[in-house]
């Protein structure tokens, strides 16, 4: 079976990878024997691999562009957050733009105390995911970690993401 059109506009509409990139791994899923279900769900895999590896070999790019996010919760309870990426194109963006909201409202609901579990002090690192904001499973699926969803942000826009800093306001506190 060869690859169709139809099925790289899929994998497309469901991996956000470009058209080669989502027709290369499907190919290279086909030259593996595969088909149906088995060879999307190679194809995703290959594509998750090799953007690891692709912004594995960014991460020394400086992150200047980006936004500012804020939040507030029933006027009682605000976050903010600057999260930063290579180009102002992608700050833009509309994955890049709920990436801000999501994570002002994780702030806003989990009151994180430091950014990186690196930051955590020793004697409360039983604590990790709980005050480290990347160690945070999301609070809309706590199967993903703030740190998964930057990853996938970062993967699909091509671009090196970063959270750099945040700050959480609640009243009477």
């Amino acid at each position: 079976m060869a690859v169709t059109m139809e099925m790289v506009k899929s994998l497309r509409e469901t991996s956000g990878a470009g058209v080669m990139a989502c027709k290369r791994a499907l190919e290279k899923a086909e030259s593996e024997g595969l088909d149906g279900d088995a060879l999307v769900k190679r194809a995703i895999q290959i594509l998750e691999e090799e953007g690891a590896e692709k912004m594995a070999r960014r991460q020394d790019r400086e992150t200047s562009q980006g936004v500012i996010h804020a939040y507030v919760h029933g006027g009682r309870i605000g976050a903010m957050v600057e999260i930063n990426c290579e180009t102002d194109f992608v700050a833009r963006n509309e994955s890049f733009q709920k990436l801000a909201h999501d994570v002002a409202m994780q702030i806003a609901a989990m009151d994180p105390q430091y950014l990186d579990p690196a930051e955590v002090p020793p004697d409360e690192q039983a604590r990790v995911q709980e005050l480290a904001l990347l160690a945070q499973p999301f609070i809309w699926d706590n199967t993903r970690t703030i740190a998964d969803l930057v990853a996938e942000v970062s993967r699909t826009t091509g671009e090196v993401v970063r959270i750099r800093r945040f700050v959480r306001y609640e009243l009477g506190r």
